[in-house]
């Protein structure tokens, strides 16, 4: 099969096209931590994530036969779990704000910038409502640019940067007043 991204693992996706329970076992424990990571930052439920994992990754092997080469994939199964991960947030109701013009006007204010403790970081991140916290996780974290958090989350593009913008304020906010110094 001639595909446009090299992956270093062909040959246990090749194996899993052809139905392969180990090469799918194998696959599962190279991409787990990963993947389990990515849904964990948009759920914030260790427990909800874990059942993200086990439907991403029965799915994947069920659509193997659709993944093309055309990107990574991990790329692949990582969009995989977001969309999983994204459609247990609406079951739970996760509502996500639209905008007029007056609240697209938030002025962005600057931190001084410090070493931050990563620990702390994330339990700051973690304490984000959810829909805040998932728009901050898919831009920062997982790379995605407003168009595609749009498409994703079925929200206009401007109300991912107001989403996004209202997350680092209220992470801003959060992080004040605690120790976030990282003394090396």
């Amino acid at each position: 099969m001639n595909t446009l991204y090299k992956n270093i693992h062909q040959e246990i996706i090749d194996q899993c096209k052809e139905g392969s329970q180990k090469a799918q076992f194998q696959l599962y424990k190279l991409y787990y931590k990963a993947m389990y990571s990515v849904s964990l930052r948009i759920l914030n439920d260790e427990m909800e994530a874990e059942d993200v994992m086990q439907e991403a990754f029965l799915s994947a092997f069920n659509k193997i036969e659709t993944y093309k080469g055309e990107v990574s994939f991990g790329a692949w199964l990582k969009r995989i779990v977001v969309n999983r991960s994204l459609d247990y947030l609406k079951k739970r109701k996760v509502h996500f704000e639209e905008v007029n013009e007056r609240t697209a006007e938030i002025a962005e204010y600057q931190m001084e910038s410090r070493e931050l403790d990563a620990k702390v970081l994330k339990q700051a991140i973690q304490e984000l409502s959810d829909g805040y916290r998932v728009v901050l996780s898919l831009y920062l974290i997982e790379g995605y640019d407003h168009e595609e958090i749009s498409q994703v989350l079925g929200i206009s593009n401007s109300a991912s940067r107001t989403q996004l913008l209202r997350a680092k304020n209220k992470l801003k906010e959060l992080l004040k007043g605690r120790e976030i110094f990282s003394y090396n």
